[in-house]
C-alpha cells in the first residue's frame, strides 16, 4: 500500500510540472517578457530536479539496499554512481 502511495505522488508532482511547462508554453505564444518565461523555467526546473531526486532516493532505497535487495555489491555500487552521476549532469 506505500508504494502506491508514493507512486500516486510521484504521478502527481509529474502532473503539477506538465501544467508549469503548459504555463511555458503559453508564455512563449503569447510573448510574454522574458523574465516572467525565466522564473517559469526555473520552477519547471526545480520541480524536475525534485522529483528525480525522490525517483533517485526511492530506487536506491527500493533496489539497492531496501530488504528486497541483493547485498550491495561492487556491480550495485558502480550502478548507484552511475545513477548519481547521471542525475548530477
Amino acid at each position: 500500500m506505500e508504494l502506491d502511495r508514493e507512486r500516486v505522488k510521484l504521478v502527481n508532482r509529474a502532473k503539477r510540472i506538465n501544467g508549469q511547462m503548459e504555463r511555458v508554453e503559453r508564455s512563449l505564444t503569447e510573448e510574454h517578457d522574458c523574465a516572467n518565461v525565466l522564473m517559469l523555467l526555473a520552477a519547471v526546473r526545480g520541480g524536475i530536479d525534485g522529483l528525480m531526486a525522490e525517483v533517485l532516493e526511492d530506487h536506491i532505497r527500493l533496489h539497492l539496499i531496501g530488504p528486497k535487495a541483493k547485498a550491495l555489491t561492487p556491480e550495485l555500487g558502480e550502478e548507484l554512481i552511475d545513477l548519481v552521476r547521471a542525475y548530477m549532469k
